[in-house]
């Protein structure tokens, strides 16, 4: 029996119609049955819809960004299909959906959900675009829709999979399709017990990918990026990088931990657990071998170095002068876990914690609302954590010019530093 393989596509490689008709051009020696293309929203429109969010909390107007939106969508599709095509009636359908859902009032308590409804259109309105454009040029395929098999809990923004659920629907429901046709369906989006839309936190596409594998039982994922493969650097912030022509599961994840953007944290787990090889690939060189990530792929001892943007640095300092205890701790932590708000950097001493987290919208106002009374608390936004994986050196001084470095943590497989520019 054929394995399932599946794709994955994210923003930049359907960023605008020639993108689009390189996609078709590496599925169209590639494409056949048992095969799952995941895609994600076209370059920056879910940033554009959270600005589209922003604003209507604002009670401010949101007509002009939204034409922006649905003109950049209609414009792909203008290059990419026949006047009359059925593309056109579908779009102005998914955009009077989203018009319509923008009317209702938005607030704090219900931003999370409405969150999850109003971004999924990016990946809808995308996947429904290569969908048909594969079809127009003879490469037929069937578009699905990723909420009827990815099963979640309620955790709008950062739901939870219920694998039990996903692994029946996807056997029950997606293989029979698969059995006859590639499927079209999208990353990042899921739904609750009660149907209601969910996402599976910012970047998620390649979970996506990775919960479809471990469901279906799938030979391989590959993940397209704008990159070589995976770097021990990013080329946009860093000279000399240099390609892992291949890597272990433990490493990978290592990387993913501390925030490698190639690939989204969560994605190694499932594929180690199932035993399922990762590739990531080039779209601009598709032919290049790219990276491998398996159980087998040899460890690297070359320096990576992962920079993560837009940190906030929190410290809480016990108010009584007594010395900083484990159940101070597991109270900080019990309230990070209510708000979803996983911590990249935990620092103790006597009589203070600090961590460094995302930023998120509400996030810090209300983890320092819910805490205030029992600690003294600071925080400095804007900030930068800059880590090295395998260093060999000690002065990294090179890497930090103009920055003020406002925490700094060493062991003997990772240097970490929290800085803010000067």
């Amino acid at each position: 029996m054929t394995k399932t393989q599946i794709f994955k596509f994210g923003g930049a490689s359907v960023k605008d119609a020639s993108a689009v008709k390189n996609l078709a051009e590496i599925l169209r020696n590639r494409l056949r049955k048992n095969m799952v293309i995941v895609v994600s929203a076209m370059g920056k429109t879910t940033n554009a819809l959270e600005k589209l969010l922003e604003l209507r909390m604002k009670e401010e107007d949101i007509s002009s960004n939204s034409t922006i939106l649905k003109n950049y969508h209609f414009e792909v599709c203008n290059d990419l299909f026949p006047v009359g095509h059925s593309i056109f009636s579908k779009m102005d359908n998914l955009f009077l959906q989203l018009e319509k859902l923008l009317i209702n009032p938005i607030t704090k308590d219900n931003y999370d959900e409405y969150y999850d409804r109003v971004v999924a259109f990016g990946e809808l309105i995308s996947s429904r675009i290569v969908m048909e454009y594969l079809c127009e040029i003879g490469l037929v395929s069937v578009w699905q829709d990723a909420r009827e098999f990815i099963s979640t809990n309620s955790d709008f923004r950062f739901a939870k999979i219920n694998w039990e659920k996903t692994r029946q629907n996807c056997q029950k429901n997606l293989k029979p399709i698969l059995d006859q046709f590639p499927v079209v369906t999208q990353g990042f989006i899921g739904a609750d017990p009660q149907g209601r839309t969910t996402t599976l936190g910012r970047e998620g596409s390649d979970f996506t990918a990775a919960i479809l594998a471990s469901s279906l039982n799938a030979g391989s994922v590959t993940i397209w990026k704008d990159v070589p493969g995976v770097l021990n650097a990013d080329p946009k912030l860093f000279e000399d990088t240099q390609l892992f022509d291949e890597l272990d599961y433990q490493q990978a994840a290592q990387m993913t931990f501390y925030g490698a953007s190639v690939i989204h944290p969560k994605t190694i787990k499932p594929l180690a657990n199932s035993g399922i090889p990762l590739f990531v690939k080039s779209f601009l060189k598709p032919e290049a071998a790219g990276t491998k990530i398996f159980q087998l792929g040899k460890q690297n001892p070359i320096p990576t170095i992962v920079l993560k943007q837009n940190q906030i640095l929190v410290t809480f300092r016990v108010t009584d002068f007594t010395f900083i205890e484990e159940e101070q701790i597991h109270t900080i932590y019990e309230q990070l876990n209510a708000l979803k708000l996983r911590v990249n950097f935990l620092q103790t001493s006597a009589i203070s914690v600090s961590i460094i987290i995302d930023q998120q919208l509400f996030k810090l106002e209300q983890l320092v609302n819910s805490l205030k009374n029992k600690f003294i608390i600071r925080y400095n936004e804007g900030l930068e954590l800059l880590t090295v994986l395998h260093p060999d050196r000690k002065d990294f001084s090179d890497l930090n010019p103009g920055y003020e470095i406002l925490l700094e943590q060493s062991t003997r497989n990772t240097v970490q530093f929290v800085r803010r520019k000067e």
